[in-house]
């Protein structure tokens, strides 16, 4: 397959450029927890505790540049922002669980145990 550039970035495989939108510590857990639920940004932060807030506000900003999550802002004191996912972040919930699948194959094989296979992320 031919490299391609995209928004000044050069990729070499769709592979690539799927995992530069979804991939990374925090866009899948993100995109995983919204499956299904409108929350808000305290919601999210309790359940995915060990990311920062700078980090969280900065994947939240990047999935809904992307076109995966809908930010809605409304007109109430205080604030009140509610963060869904969009047709395309749908899109990536079967893809998400496919790799948490072969995720929990890998650690069946190494013999990592504990683990809650009903618990996302």
């Amino acid at each position: 397959m031919p490299e391609f550039l995209h928004q000044k970035k050069l990729y070499y495989n769709p592979v690539e450029f799927a995992l530069d939108h979804i991939g990374g510590a925090w866009k899948m857990p993100i995109l995983w927890r919204l499956n299904g639920k409108v929350l808000r940004y305290g919601e999210l932060k309790k359940d995915i505790p060990r990311v920062t807030h700078k980090m969280l506000t900065a994947q939240l900003r990047e999935l809904e540049r992307d076109g995966f999550v809908i930010r809605t802002v409304y007109p109430v004191v205080p604030p009140k922002v509610e963060y869904a996912l969009s047709e395309r972040g749908q899109r990536a919930i079967p893809i998400i669980e496919a790799i948490r699948r072969y995720g929990l194959e890998l650690m069946a094989e190494e013999g990592i145990s504990g683990y809650d296979v009903q618990t996302p992320g």
